[in-house]
């Protein structure tokens, strides 16, 4: 495990300037560059492994069969359904963003 040389405080100065990276970010080449420059090439593919399995959980497919189509493992698959299921989850806040789909505890408006 990696040894932490930081503060908890740190840390979170670090994901929230990520964050500010992201939101930078102007169209797909751009998030392209920046996720390949970030990422290892099986980093890279591990999250969109992850993104795929939402658009199969969503589909209603058991964790199973998500796992022989993708690869992804099954313990994975569950943890994605899991943050899948918990409320204002950033998996569900994409899907909704991308598919027009309400996300559970959305306000009626």
């Amino acid at each position: 495990m990696k040894q932490r040389r930081h503060t908890v405080e740190q840390d979170r100065q670090a994901r929230q300037a990520l964050c500010e990276a992201i939101l930078s970010l102007q169209n797909m080449a751009e998030i392209k560059a920046f996720l390949g420059d970030l990422t290892t090439p099986a980093e890279l593919q591990a999250l969109a492994d992850r993104w795929r399995v939402v658009g199969l959980l969503k589909q209603g497919l058991p964790y199973r069969v998500i796992a022989e189509r993708t690869g992804v493992s099954v313990t994975t698959t569950g943890r994605v359904a899991r943050c899948l299921a918990a409320p204002g989850s950033g998996y569900s806040i994409a899907w909704s963003n991308l598919s027009g789909e309400r996300v559970a505890g959305e306000a009626n408006g």
